[in-house]
């Protein structure tokens, strides 16, 4: 009798973990799959309306199929290779000139009240304008077009690092700085044991923003006289209208784009210290 109650009682417990691990696993891969599986319906229909009308025919091969053809060709031959790493050298070093300048900036602005008031409709000004704007001054700025292009990168990432930084400072509570000054901490001290440790969740979220700006520039800032870059290869797909291969292009571009924000997006949780553990 004792041994059928115990077969009850782990059958009971294995059901209650499934009812427990279901919503986990709906959440977690069900729902994303369903979305992607919807864009890759739109696409498909998209792809056989266009390969059925005689007037856009020639950009059939923008399909699944060809597209896929030509990403596994890609992927086989190795070419892409040295332009997804020059796209990455691009983001990477303007993405760190952002932040060795948005962080210090973001925390002199969001410590100083009147740092904030001077500086604040300039900064402002100055983020409103598109990064590509910039190109022009680029080009007679720099000797290098790859210097030009990470500058256009620095112009698009340092604002949301930046303002990130700047909230996260002005939501630390007065009454820390206080007790530092009380206690003698200098204001090395108050930066590295009260401000960073207290704001690196927004500037994490900040950077997280600024790398998804920064690889919505990076494509068409490619589009100078680089010969390297994934804009500059879909550039080149599309001058000589190998269309499979530029939509190859598209979804490498969107995978390393959605790698590269999932990576933030754990720093931003790695870094939260309102989480619970």
């Amino acid at each position: 009798m004792s041994g059928d109650l115990a077969i009850a009682h782990n059958t009971g417990g294995t059901r209650h973990q499934a009812r427990y691990l279901l919503p986990a696993f709906v959440g977690r891969y069900l729902y994303p799959l369903s979305g992607l599986g919807i864009l890759f319906v739109v696409w498909w229909f998209g792809g056989w309306l266009i390969a059925n009308d005689d007037d856009l025919s020639a950009f059939a091969d923008f399909a699944p199929g060809p597209t896929f053809a030509a990403l596994v060709d890609l992927i086989g031959s190795g070419d892409l290779s040295d332009s997804i790493l020059s796209s990455l050298y691009r983001v990477g070093t303007g993405l760190l000139w952002g932040f060795a300048i948005g962080v210090p900036t973001g925390i002199l602005i969001g410590y100083l009240t009147i740092a904030m008031r001077v500086a604040n409709v300039p900064f402002q000004f100055l983020r409103m304008i598109s990064p590509l704007a910039w190109m022009p001054i680029a080009v007679l700025a720099f000797e290098t077009w790859d210097s030009a292009i990470i500058f256009l990168i620095v112009m698009a990432t340092v604002w949301p690092i930046m303002f990130s930084t700047s909230h996260g400072v002005k939501r630390i509570d007065p009454d820390w700085f206080k007790v530092s000054r009380n206690l003698g901490a200098s204001g090395t001290q108050m930066v590295r044991t009260i401000i960073l440790p207290a704001i690196m969740a927004d500037v994490m979220a900040g950077v997280r923003l600024a790398v998804g700006v920064a690889w919505v520039v990076l494509v068409p800032a490619e589009y100078l006289g680089v010969t390297s870059g994934l804009g500059y290869a879909i550039n080149d797909a599309r001058d000589t209208l190998a269309y499979d291969t530029l939509a190859a292009i598209v979804l490498i571009i969107g995978v390393i784009g959605y790698m590269l924000d999932s990576a933030c997006a754990k720093l931003v949780n790695r870094f939260n210290w309102h989480q619970e553990a």
